[in-house]
């Protein structure tokens, strides 16, 4: 059979097809750790990664796992990509991502090994979308969502003591006040105490006190103008869980976050029960099977994947699958840099059962600097990129002039234990 080409672009689009299926190869990583700017919005540091393949095709993404250290990841990265991604074709993310979860005879959800995965699988969609010039989302099954709602945490400004700011229900009121004026129409916050290597552990009376303080200002402050986004990060035993869901319940938030440690969904299950307010967790889940028994004990029915550490857009996009027969709504995580927040905008474009979108205020700043072109933030909503791939570019020049130097955790718990006869202060991960 003899193919006719009728014009020199349509020669010009089989000739690009012959060349990536012949080129269309994986041949270099690199790994920037870009030092965050204080007040560390997002964590101390970002991790990115760029791959590009023999016919010169370069994808960037964000790796969200930090388990250990930054050193210690990058080497992770790079036996990663040499042992499963080196001369592979970016394309076949199926059979990628069957290498790594198997890798060294585990096939179970590991963090440290996925994450590294993450970021790369978000590179190689980037890739896939510039060969084909076309957004991530038109390649996920189109475009479902022209417009994302999203929410910020309530952040100090960049002078103020972080301690303060956050035991302070009056401060985080002004502060809900205003975003609720920029256009955001959900605001979260987290006043219940520290998280730490004990939990979960019992609320003391001041946290809970505190908790019931912030929910009552805020809602004061916003009327309901916002939805309430009540935040923990799996301090709580099961029945102290319960105990701080009665203390906010009759300020109707939209969702209580991660209330027990996220390794024991029948527990959460029970907390779920409880209570009116729907549970949220995710952002330290891993893969499609940690996220099979979150839905299948009814432990959560809003998923919060970070795409940085779950598997990547595609693992995302078989969660979201699972999240609809079970009637749940996805709300993809962010305390990263502006890389992984594209790729949840671009897996949030393309599902059906989109709640909401995680953003760093409205990604200004030093989230801003690290990308070439802005993400378009408008009265509370996100529009999607519309160029190729993920639609921005990592700044190179801003990623290397700010390099993290130290080798602490991207987040870090505390080590000293809940008191009950004084205030506990939480001054940020």
């Amino acid at each position: 059979m003899r193919l006719v080409v009728e014009t020199p672009n349509e020669m010009l689009s089989y000739s690009n097809d012959f060349l990536f299926g012949i080129n269309m190869k994986l041949k270099d990583l690199e790994v920037f750790v870009v030092g965050n700017k204080p007040p560390f919005i997002g964590g101390k540091y970002f991790q990115f990664v760029k791959l590009t393949t023999k016919c010169g095709v370069i994808g960037y993404g964000e790796c969200y796992a930090a388990s250990v250290g930054p050193s210690t990841m990058t080497s992770v990265i790079k036996d990663v990509f040499e042992r499963y991604l080196l001369d592979e074709d970016p394309r076949n993310i199926e059979l990628m991502f069957r290498k790594v979860y198997s890798s060294g005879f585990s096939q179970r959800p590991d963090p440290t090994i996925i994450g590294a995965f993450s970021g790369m699988e978000i590179a190689c969609w980037d890739i896939i979308g510039k060969s084909y010039d076309q957004p991530i989302y038109k390649l996920l099954g189109g475009q479902v969502n022209e417009r994302l709602r999203s929410y910020s945490y309530l952040y100090p400004k960049d002078a103020e003591d972080p301690a303060t700011f956050y035991s302070d229900p009056i401060a985080s009121a002004a502060v809900a006040e205003k975003y609720v004026a920029l256009g955001f129409t959900a605001v979260k916050f987290d006043p219940a105490g520290p998280y730490t290597i004990f939990d979960g552990h019992q609320p003391s009376m001041s946290d809970l006190e505190r908790s019931e303080r912030f929910c009552k200002e805020i809602r004061k402050a916003v009327g309901y103008k916002a939805d309430l986004l009540f935040g923990t990060h799996g301090q709580f035993t099961t029945s102290g869980a319960c105990r701080l869901a009665r203390k906010i319940e009759p300020y109707d938030p939209l969702w209580f976050e991660e209330p027990i440690p996220p390794d024991n969904p029948e527990e959460m299950a029970k907390v779920a029960k409880s209570t009116k307010i729907p549970i949220a967790t995710g952002e330290r889940l891993t893969t499609k099977q940690e996220f099979s028994q979150v839905l299948k004990f009814g432990a959560a029915n809003i998923l919060q994947p970070a795409l940085g550490r779950v598997g990547g857009i595609w693992e995302a996009k078989k969660i979201a699958v699972l999240a609809e027969t079970y009637n749940a709504s996805m709300a993809p995580h962010l305390y990263a840099g502006p890389l992984e927040w594209a790729a949840n905008i671009h897996f949030g474009a393309s599902i059906p059962n989109l709640l909401i979108i995680e953003s760093i205020k409205t990604g200004e700043g030093f989230q801003r600097d690290l990308i070439t072109k802005e993400i378009l933030w408008e009265d509370g909503f996100i529009k999607p990129p519309e160029g190729p791939g993920l639609g921005i570019e990592l700044n190179e020049v801003v990623a290397k002039s700010n390099p993290y130097k130290l080798d602490k955790l991207h987040l870090e718990m505390s080590e000293e234990m809940i008191m009950y006869n004084k205030e506990n202060k939480f001054a940020g991960g």
